[in-house]
């Protein structure tokens, strides 16, 4: 037998041969219909990739990796401004029918979670955030989940402190939780106020409505010092009223929830008030009635507050989880406890203060 001839790949009359003969075109693609040999293949596709040539003249194709598919952005207006405002419509059309045919939810209080969240808070945020420009400190010490009571000082002739309290709890605290503040018997007898106080989720300062509250995992506001705090002097602005006589401590107590002082510096210079018109005040049923530089004197326009600078810090909270079911009855437990709150809120007070530069900026 003849040896064979080994004809090496890389032979240059290899690579000759191999150019001369005429290319063959191949193709991906399923038999056509009818077609009786199962090798012969339907119109030809290309394969994906660049050309290129290889040394020995045939054509390969590089194989490229197709680009991975863009995730679509799923916040609003991502798919364009109209697609952004179809969407705001759509959700605005959807929130009045449920209003107009009253199909939403609110609890025992009152409270609107929806109504709340979607138009009273965006009414008050530009207040919270571009004319007193809160700034927030300590929003950490408040619990992810769980009840719990805040307390914090009262001042500024109105009650905005409380309304700004609510919406720095409300956006910057990580869990999303909502304050419910026990509010004065004055807020639940006025027409409109009533029923934005309800709907806000406020209730009345009572024992029972707190600690309702409280075993319901909520978090709850009060500001002990109530129309004294609000309604005293300019000349003594800062200085911390009687904490009343302890009723908050007790609740806490009951339900074993942690106390968290919270410090407010701002408020008392939005209306500095420098008189209180006492039988004006009897005449209408109001604690007090305010006299400060711009009202009376500028009519409506002296109700606008002071565009003043505003801090909210919220303390370390005081445990009372580790108190017997009987300590809620001990008054000189509830009076070292209510004097140890106000204590940290007027030192925390006094060191705001000394950090500020100006009331304004």
């Amino acid at each position: 037998m003849a040896d064979a001839k080994v004809i090496p790949f890389d032979d240059d009359r290899s690579r000759g041969g191999a150019a001369a003969r005429p290319a063959r075109r191949r193709g991906v693609g399923r038999p056509r219909a009818g077609s009786d040999d199962p090798g012969e293949l339907g119109e030809v596709q290309p394969l994906p990739g660049r050309a290129r040539v290889r040394e020995d003249g045939r054509v390969s194709r590089a194989q490229e990796p197709e680009e991975p598919e863009k995730p679509q952005d799923p916040r609003p207006g991502a798919g364009g401004q109209g697609a952004g405002l179809e969407r705001r419509v759509a959700a605005g059309l959807a929130f009045l029918r449920r209003r107009l045919t009253g199909d939403y939810d609110v609890d025992d209080f009152g409270y609107d979670e929806e109504l709340t969240d979607q138009v009273l808070m965006s009414l008050l945020r530009p207040v919270y955030e571009k004319y007193f420009r809160v700034e927030v400190k300590g929003i950490e010490n408040i619990p992810a989940k769980g009840g719990a009571l805040i307390v914090a000082n009262h001042s500024g002739t109105l009650p905005l402190d409380g309304l700004m309290m609510q919406v720095a709890v409300h956006d910057q605290h990580p869990a999303d939780r909502h304050l419910r503040l026990l509010a004065a018997d004055l807020v639940f007898v006025l027409p409109v106020v009533n029923e934005l106080a309800r709907k806000l989720g406020h209730t009345l300062a009572c024992a029972e409505d707190a600690e309702r509250l409280l075993a319901q995992g909520e978090l709850v506001g009060v500001m002990p010092e109530g129309f004294k705090g609000i309604g005293k002097p300019f000349g003594e602005r800062y200085k911390l009223q009687r904490f009343g006589r302890g009723g908050f401590v007790s609740t806490a107590l009951r339900q074993g929830a942690p106390i968290i002082p919270c410090s407010i510096v701002g408020a008392e210079e939005i209306y500095p008030m420098i008189g209180n018109a006492k039988t004006l005040a009897r005449l209408l049923g109001f604690p007090y009635f305010p006299l400060t530089p711009t009202f009376p004197w500028l009519g409506p326009l002296g109700a606008v507050p002071l565009p003043t600078k505003w801090t909210i810090q919220f303390g370390e909270p005081i445990p009372t989880d580790g108190y017997p079911p009987e300590a809620a009855e001990d008054p000189m437990l509830m009076f070292n406890l209510t004097d140890q709150v106000r204590e940290q809120i007027q030192h925390t007070l006094y060191k705001l203060l000394v950090q500020r530069r100006s009331v304004f900026f």
